[in-house]
Formats: C-alpha cells, structure tokens, sequence
C-alpha cells in the first residue's frame, strides 16, 4: 500500500483571511502553517485536524490554477493530498495503470515536502495530490 495517510484536503477560496476567520470562529481551529507557493500562485493556511490538514488555498495571480478553478466553479474543494513515502515511486505507479500526470516529475511543495499531481481526468474526477514529507 503506497498511501500512507490523507495528508490534507485541499479548499479553494477568494479570501483567505475570511476563511480562515471563519474556521476559528465555528471550529475553534488554528493555523498551523501559512505560506506562499510562488510556484503555484497560492497562498495557503494549514489547519491541523488529528494527524492531517484542511488546507485553505487562494490564489495570488490571475493565471493560477486556483484562480481558474476559482473563476469556473467558485469555492469548494480543490483536491485532495495523499501523504506517500516516495513520491515518484508512486507517481511512476499511478502513470502505470492509467493516471493522467500534471507533474511528470516530484517537485518541490509546501512545507518542505516533495509533491507531484495527478489530473482529474486520469483519476475519476478527482484532482490528487502526492505529498512525501
């Protein structure tokens, strides 16, 4: 089994401070981790629920691929992320039976952490997320 644990789940939204309020006020929640993927356009806020996330994720250029999801479906989940022990191992795995890969390679993510995604259309409608820590 290459999944190790659900590493987070993923929300697109237009104001990230207002979202953010918005976990503190109905679920009593703190950020764990804020940060700016330049890469990726985004600027993310980590709530840490048990031993994973909810990730809330806008975008900070027109041209992201949050600010498109944004603009053709408004708010809502964006993709889920798996937590893996390696990366392009599973990459590799999921290109071999079918998966439609975003990233051809592992890159550098957020926290640190190595990530690659796969494509909707290769994963029955569901953007997904490789995280290895």
């Amino acid at each position: 089994m290459f999944l190790t644990e659900i590493d987070h789940v993923a929300i697109a939204v237009h104001d990230l401070d207002q979202a953010i309020s918005f976990y503190e006020t109905a679920f009593g929640a703190s950020v764990a981790h804020r940060e700016i993927v330049e890469s990726d356009g985004v600027e993310e806020a980590l709530i840490k629920v048990a031993d994973s996330y909810v990730q809330l994720t806008a975008a900070t250029r027109e041209d992201s691929p949050v600010a498109k999801f944004l603009a053709k479906r408004g708010e809502g989940i964006h993709h889920i992320g798996y937590r893996v022990d390696d990366c392009a191992a599973v990459l590799e795995s999921m290109v071999a039976a079918g998966a439609t890969p975003i990233d051809s390679a592992p890159r550098p993510g957020s926290r640190g952490t190595t990530v690659a995604f796969i494509h909707p259309k290769g994963a029955f409608g569901t953007l997904i997320e490789l995280v290895q820590e």
